[in-house]
């Protein structure tokens, strides 16, 4: 399966994106744990130069804890300020204005100089779609302040969000950007929910994961639904259709309601907690 999707909703947000981009002081960039190097938009890099610049792994509760060590290892040698956080329990919400501060200090030493006390920090909170962009701003307000959906591409509009004296937030629609050099790359997208599923034959999208979870996490199946994972993926696929009673009219298994019912286990970290990519160095060495 080819895995691509960028509708024309996206160029128009980017290029808004690119207007406000000189109203701001700092780049907050929300990342799934689970995939930190694949839900970076390339593009947010060069729309960011010359701006501090803030990596947020969200959805750290669904990665696992092990190699979120070493993802915020990898960010702190990039020279980029990282905190994991979990914007749905609001973990890791007291540690952000403290990395604000880190990340903004030549900002501030600026003003400093140039006789500015106390300026806010205006920051845009960039991120692909459904990564958990409005959760968290809600959560760090501490209130509903923004429109939230768990479908990709529901934040429309410029929205600033006040926090405090010391920190204006504008929110802005999750993009990818146009073409996936790498298809793993569209692959890790799809499984987290960042691609619009509609456009996705889901059964294969399926049997693509069963294929990572037997190499990575070989008894992730047999905990969550009772059977040993075998090399077949479709052979595994319709195991889970007849465990979990997905029959179309008259026996026939119902391969697309499987395939449904174990993406949700996975993004839903019923599975487990799992993180489907190293950091570069890591590979590097394995290698």
């Amino acid at each position: 399966m080819n895995y691509q999707w960028y509708p024309g909703h996206m160029t128009k947000a980017k290029r808004m994106m690119q207007e406000d981009i000189k109203l701001i002081d700092l780049l907050i960039e929300l990342v799934d744990a689970r995939i930190p190097l694949s839900s970076r938009n390339p593009d947010i890099d060069q729309l960011g130069q010359g701006k501090g610049r803030m990596v947020l792994l969200n959805k750290s509760d669904l990665a696992d804890p092990k190699a979120n060590k070493k993802w915020m290892d990898y960010f702190k040698q990039q020279g980029i300020t990282a905190v994991e956080v979990n914007s749905k329990n609001r973990t890791g919400m007291k540690a952000i204005q403290g990395a604000v501060e880190e990340a903004c200090k030549e900002k501030r030493e600026r003003d400093r100089k140039r006789g500015i006390l106390n300026r806010p920090v205006r920051a845009m909170v960039v991120g692909i779609p459904n990564v958990g962009k409005s959760t968290f701003i809600n959560a760090y307000a501490g209130k509903a302040c923004t429109k939230t959906g768990n479908k990709p591409g529901v934040t429309k509009g410029k929205q600033w969000i006040r926090l405090g004296k010391g920190l204006e937030l504008l929110d802005t629609p999750g993009i990818l950007w146009p073409k996936f050099e790498d298809q793993k790359v569209g692959m890790r997208l799809a499984f987290i929910g960042s691609i619009n599923d509609e456009i996705l034959i889901e059964e294969e999208l399926a049997m693509d994961l069963l294929k990572f979870l037997r190499e990575s996490y070989p008894d992730a199946i047999e905990k969550r639904y009772g059977f040993v994972q075998k090399e077949d993926n479709l052979v595994c696929l319709e195991e889970i259709a007849r465990i979990r009673g997905c029959y179309k009219k008259g026996q026939e298994l119902d391969l697309g309601k499987a395939a449904s019912i174990l993406m949700d286990d996975f993004r839903d970290g019923r599975l487990g907690r799992m993180t489907l990519e190293e950091p570069p160095m890591q590979e590097e060495g394995q290698s």
